[in-house]
């Protein structure tokens, strides 16, 4: 077979967003990499990209037209290794992929937070559990990026050959670092903040799950205890408008800013005093990554991926869903700075020995290169 992988998403800027690192250890390796997903993108260190009609609803019939394009591109390319990642995007490259399995191609799967988790709607469970359950036969390797999915995926029996675990998808810990105050205040000059300011951080879509109402209702009540708080909410999404008018019911909306899309998080997070995570259910969020190698505080929902990362009294909080404990901690860090800079001093020690794109690249390339090793031990069996 080709020295030759290909990877696979629902939507192409899942790959500019988190793994042009590996993408680009392949090229290293003198590997052909290709890449299949929805999306109009240009990627580096590929060599081919297929854009295929990939929807993220399992329901819409543009995806059986995904999956044949799919299945195609498989067969005519004699992949050695396939890695699909997204609910979709692994779904149906698992299905597309079933033939040339048995010729030796090795399919990987990373799952980004199962669906179905502690706590998680029963429906999840009865919908998207026997789904990954079924495909873990059709899987060489999976990846979880979190302890509690690995734990389920082993107590469970996947059947997956390999069940691995790796810590996410690296943050870059030269770009999203701590700034001199100096530095610090120009950025906020330059964003209408002043320099006595407590900015608070938050970056997500606004939906049921990310939960930003309960910021909203957490700074209601400490708004005059922290005159100088400021909550900045940065994204779009369905919900919106409800957190701006639930904003203006507490009195609170001059407080807020919603920033809608940014393509400036690193200067937002270095500006920022902490990080505020209310989400319901995560997998390992970058958001939280990113903000820890900024060295800011964090206090957040408990779910499974903010206990990965966030220690009480050590580098944040995590709360129980409740506005009055969430607007405890942000008092106590709004009135002790030596607190908050202890607090983002352990949580960029973290992020730099456990979750920096080199630390996810030596975990994910030992997985590769047993492939690779094993690919080649067939070619000289052969020879």
């Amino acid at each position: 077979m080709q020295k030759r992988v290909l990877f696979c998403a629902t939507v192409d800027y899942h790959f500019k967003a988190f793994h042009l690192p590996y993408l680009k250890w392949f090229k290293e390796q003198g590997w052909e990499v290709h890449v299949a997903a929805s999306g109009e993108l240009k990627l580096p260190y590929v060599d081919k990209k297929f854009t295929i009609p990939v929807q993220r609803s399992p329901f819409h019939k543009m995806n059986l037209k995904a999956y044949d394009e799919l299945k195609k591109i498989i067969e005519d390319h004699q992949y050695s290794i396939i890695h699909c990642h997204t609910p979709m995007g692994g779904v149906l490259t698992r299905l597309a992929a079933r033939n040339t399995r048995k010729h030796g191609t090795k399919v990987m799967y990373t799952a980004h937070g199962f669906h179905f988790c502690k706590g998680a709607p029963l429906v999840n469970w009865l919908l998207y559990y026997p789904i990954e359950k079924v495909l873990s036969t059709l899987t060489d390797c999976l990846i979880t990026i979190n302890q509690e999915d690995y734990i389920l995926a082993k107590s469970h029996r996947f059947k997956a050959e390999l069940i691995k675990q790796v810590h996410g998808v690296g943050v870059n810990t030269e770009i999203f670092k701590p700034v001199e105050d100096s530095q610090k205040n120009r950025l906020r000059e330059s964003l209408g903040y002043k320099p006595n300011d407590f900015l608070m951080f938050y970056a997500a879509e606004f939906n049921k799950n990310k939960n930003q109402k309960l910021l909203i209702e957490s700074l209601a009540l400490v708004k005059d205890e922290v005159p100088n708080a400021k909550l900045l909410l940065a994204g779009e999404g369905l919900l919106l408008g409800e957190c701006q008018e639930l904003a203006r019911k507490f009195k609170v909306d001059d407080m807020i800013d919603f920033l809608g899309f940014r393509n400036d998080i690193e200067d937002l997070l270095k500006m920022s005093d902490i990080a505020v995570a209310s989400s319901l259910r995560e997998g390992l969020p970058v958001n939280i990554m990113e903000a820890m190698a900024c060295g800011l505080p964090v206090i957040a929902n408990n779910n499974r991926g903010h206990r990965e990362l966030v220690q009480n009294d050590k580098n944040g909080w995590l709360i129980e869903n409740q506005s009055a404990d969430f607007a405890k901690k942000i008092k106590l860090i709004a009135h002790n700075r030596e607190l908050k800079n202890e607090l983002g001093l352990n949580g960029r020690k973290q992020i730099m020995s456990n979750f920096s794109i080199q630390k996810v690249l030596d975990e994910k390339s030992d997985i590769y290169r047993s492939y690779m090793n094993e690919m080649e031990d067939i070619m000289w069996a052969v020879h």
